[in-house]
């Protein structure tokens, strides 16, 4: 119990929330259980009614006695039902709750969590523990407390019944027990462990899954139907092995316990028949005894059911807990600043490496950008490009030097207030399944008119697309815009961005790469008609691009290797800049 306690002792709280509700089951299952043991009394009244009758040769004349024995027992049976009604009506409600708050920890704690951690872990294993793992939670905190409670509370009741009727006949009945207890012992170790390993697997199933769907087009694209078919059956095979194994091993409660119930019955009958018939019981004590028996039938061979339950539980906590327990790398351990950045950044002597990989990123940073300027960063593959974005945005944390807004560390801003006021244009774009309004309106928290909606789609070269869907702003777009080509997923997530007059700097990360020069150069001329309103930085290896901001940034394996206005880098007929537009112009 202490080693289950370990794991699962992070539901208390949630239990301790919903108090009454608890409490109150367990209540309802006391007085259940006793208008449902009464009737134990009644049958042993009907068995020596009918015995003392069947002496006296007059049953036919007292129907209306066991009449009213009926009458008892259907009254009670509908009382106890009733309690077993509120039982669930607390205790299962209750369980349902605390999956609700659990779903919405994890939830927020997933939202919490830095870059790192979601490029560490897989959408599949995420997913599983979200659903699948406080499911299985779910069952601890509902159908096995409220089966656990009515055992023990059932059998403590039985057991009073017992005494009152006859102490030796009682330890008889109780005999098998122990051998019961020990069984169960060892069984619940052997469920634990599997159940871990079941929930393994469940979630590479579920990841496999998640990555197939997410992934189609480049399925059907190169024919890997058969292979990612294949790569599931192999998958779901060792699931099949798993989880089967673990069914063999549950499967040995049902007949220890039928066997250890059929012992009982036995016991019973030998010794109360021996005490019957040396006239210290009577023989409705036996119908007695044999009713508690097969009363706590159900309550033992639950057992079985429900340690499996709990097994499973803890093994599925125990995944919960070990993403509870991590701490996000980004936090606000230093925040004291709750207002918006401006858009006047410097970096100083800033070093960074991925933890993911130990990849050293960038070395030894350094610049400044004034607010309203319009800034290019430009360079070869794995340059840094990119690291600069997310660094700024703190999708990571620097390892040395220091970032400033405003001449204050960015490390001192709040998170939210931080982001909030930078719009993210991501090399990777992301749309909802929703409507092309909706995703424009994502990161608006006010209203916003249809007119302001229009000039940005104007300036993001995308309101001619969109004027050609039948249903215009209205069209839903898909999953992942998957209705959208490359380019007018990129100029909507720019209309995205623009949309947002509290803005106070744009990162723009490569995400013009799908268009054509000529759209290019009406987003950037857009871009450059709000740019000093905001700080501007852009991320490509487009010498178009590039040519039109007010200073470049050129990468080399994460050294600054060249920095100056474009007009200053070509004059030098060399470097960096200078060749990647000979090579684009030639």
């Amino acid at each position: 119990m202490s080693v289950i306690l370990k794991e699962l002792r992070n539901i208390i709280p949630f239990i301790n929330r919903y108090k009454w509700h608890f409490w109150g089951g367990l209540i309802f299952i006391v007085l259940s259980a006793c208008f449902s043991m009464y009737q134990g009394k009644i049958i042993a009244q009907a068995t020596n009614k009918i015995n003392e009758l069947i002496k006296q040769n007059s049953v036919e004349n007292n129907a209306s006695t066991f009449l009213f024995y009926l009458l008892e027992m259907v009254l009670l049976t509908m009382v106890s039902g009733f309690f077993l009604f509120l039982t669930r009506q607390t205790i299962i409600v209750m369980s349902r709750h605390i999956e609700f708050e659990q779903k919405n920890q994890l939830f927020a704690h997933y939202q919490k969590m830095h870059t790192g951690f979601f490029k560490t872990n897989t959408t599949g294993d995420l997913m599983n523990r979200l659903s699948d793992d406080i499911a299985k939670v779910r069952m601890c905190t509902g159908p096995a407390i409220m089966y656990i409670a009515n055992t023990f509370i059932t059998m403590f009741i039985v057991l009073i019944f017992m005494l009152n009727v006859n102490a030796s006949l009682t330890m008889y009945v109780f005999a098998p027990l122990p051998i019961l207890s020990v069984f169960m012992y060892v069984i619940s170790n052997r469920i634990n462990k599997q159940s871990q390993l079941v929930q393994e697997q469940l979630s590479v199933v579920t990841t496999h899954t998640q990555e197939s769907f997410s992934s189609i087009r480049v399925i059907k694209a190169y024919a890997r139907e058969l292979f990612f078919e294949n790569k599931m059956n192999e998958i779901g095979l060792v699931y099949r092995k798993k989880a089967l194994k673990l069914a063999a091993i549950e499967a040995l409660f049902g007949p220890m316990m039928v066997l250890m119930i059929g012992l009982s019955v036995l016991f019973v009958v030998w010794k109360g028949g021996t005490l019957s018939i040396e006239g210290k019981i009577k023989p409705g004590n036996i119908t007695e005894f044999i009713f508690y028996v097969y009363k706590l039938t159900w309550p033992f061979a639950s057992l079985g059911w429900v340690t499996s339950l709990i097994q499973r539980a803890e093994a599925s906590q125990k995944r919960l807990n070990e993403f509870l327990k991590i701490k996000p790398d980004v936090n606000d351990d230093l925040a004291v600043i709750n207002s918006e950045p401006s858009g006047i950044i410097k970096f100083d002597n800033v070093s960074f490496t991925y933890p993911e990989n130990n990849l050293m990123a960038l070395k030894n940073i350094s610049f400044e950008i004034k607010q309203g300027q319009f800034i290019g960063i430009t360079g070869s593959v794995g340059s840094g490009k990119s690291t600069i974005l997310n660094l700024l945005t703190r999708a990571y944390n620097v390892n040395t030097g220091e970032i400033k807004m405003n001449n204050e560390n960015i490390k001192h801003y709040k998170l939210h207030a931080l982001r909030k006021y930078i719009a993210v244009i991501p090399q990777d774009i992301f749309l909802f399944s929703d409507t092309i309004k909706n995703n424009i309106l994502f990161g608006i928290e006010n209203k916003v008119d249809d007119f302001e909606i229009i000039e940005v789609c104007k300036l993001a070269g995308i309101l001619n697309d969109i004027e050609q869907f039948p249903q215009k702003f209205e069209t839903i777009i898909g999953e992942k815009g998957v209705t959208l080509s490359g380019g007018q997923k990129q100029r909507l997530s720019i209309a995205r961005a623009l949309i947002d007059k509290t803005k106070k700097i744009i990162l723009i990360d490569d995400a013009l790469s799908a268009v054509d020069t000529e759209t290019e150069a009406h987003v950037l001329s857009g871009i450059q008609k709000i740019s000093n309103n905001y700080t501007v930085i852009m991320v490509s290896n487009r010498y178009s691009a590039l040519s039109k901001t007010n200073m470049v940034i050129c990468l080399s394996e994460g050294s600054i290797i060249e920095i100056g206005t474009p007009d200053e880098l070509m004059k030098n007929k060399e470097g960096y800049l200078f060749n990647l537009s000979s090579i684009q112009r030639s």
